[in-house]
């Protein structure tokens, strides 16, 4: 059987966030969701494009649009928030003549016609579904506790993203809901973490991402489960100078989300990558197992996860 979704990875996923695109894959894979590479593909352009040249950073994620058509893909996935707002602004600005004409000129071929971008996780959420997930869960993550962070881009604008709520998103939540993790009531499920900010302003980066750490801490959580290579970045590598700049002692893991499925999917290490995170993973799985396994005090079934207002 042909696979008819595109997969776009973007260039982190080439990098250093291999362990998103290694887990990804294998998810799909063993959901029974066929996809291939859009073939040739090359950097849309992420957050910096549009900053210097709107019509430069259409084109980029044109081309990229453009493969996907000759492959014969009408849609694409991408596991990157900002690849995916790179390739849906692209996609629905084409439809301005005057946009379309510079796009065209600069790439020195005819605009493709509409391809349907979506998030890794939204095909997921529709090819698979929570009930689908469960179907093949073999190591549930029961007892571990999990603050789902989207992020602020994954779903906003709403108008052109046209997926999930932009305010409070729960396709994450039910996913490794079905996976057997708790989900804690996170509020700051779609607060920015300073983004790329961390280069030019580090100090709004340590404050940004600063809240949401010790927000999910507040909450009970064990880990912080992303969906986004620069918000996985600051949160997790860059944890120790948010804890030096807030006087905070945070040892959060931070996974991607797809990393917590693979787990409960049963896959192998090296479809996983755990080795990736600077704060490890195994003593929050280790705390969770302890929960777990530890008999309710009078018969009384364990207490939900914490909830934050």
């Amino acid at each position: 059987m042909t696979a008819t979704l595109g997969y776009y990875p973007g260039c982190s996923q080439t990098g250093t966030a291999a362990e998103y695109d290694i887990s990804t894959r294998a998810c799909m894979a063993a959901l029974g969701i066929e996809s291939a590479d859009v073939p040739d593909w090359t950097c849309c352009g992420s957050t910096p494009a549009h900053t210097v040249d709107h019509f430069l950073a259409g084109a980029l994620a044109a081309r990229n649009l453009t493969q996907a058509r000759k492959a014969g893909f009408s849609r694409v996935a991408t596991p990157c928030p900002s690849c995916l707002s790179a390739l849906r602004t692209a996609d629905a600005r084409l439809a301005e003549p005057a946009y379309k004409a510079e796009v065209e000129r600069l790439l020195g071929h005819p605009a493709p016609e509409h391809v349907d971008a979506v998030s890794t996780m939204q095909a997921i959420w529709e090819q698979a579904g929570a009930e689908g997930v469960r179907a093949h869960v073999k190591k549930p993550l029961t007892g571990l506790r999990v603050a789902c962070y989207y992020g602020c881009i994954l779903n906003r604008p709403p108008d052109l993203m046209a997926f999930d709520d932009p305010e409070n998103p729960v396709v994450m939540d039910e996913l490794l809901r079905a996976c057997g993790a708790e989900i804690v009531d996170f509020p700051f499920k779609t607060e920015c973490c300073g983004a790329a900010f961390a280069m030019p302003k580090l100090n709004i980066m340590t404050r940004l991402s600063g809240r949401i750490l010790d927000m999910a801490r507040k909450c009970g959580a064990d880990c912080v489960a992303v969906a986004c290579p620069l918000c996985q970045m600051n949160l997790d590598l860059r944890q120790g100078q948010v804890n030096a700049a807030t006087g905070n002692d945070l040892r959060l893991p931070v996974p991607y989300f797809t990393q917590l499925m693979a787990l409960a999917l049963g896959l192998p290490d090296e479809s996983v990558r755990l080795d990736k995170l600077v704060r490890p993973l195994e003593p929050a799985l280790e705390a969770a197992r302890a929960r777990a396994s530890k008999p309710a005090a009078g018969g009384v079934a364990p207490k939900e996860a914490k909830t934050c207002a």
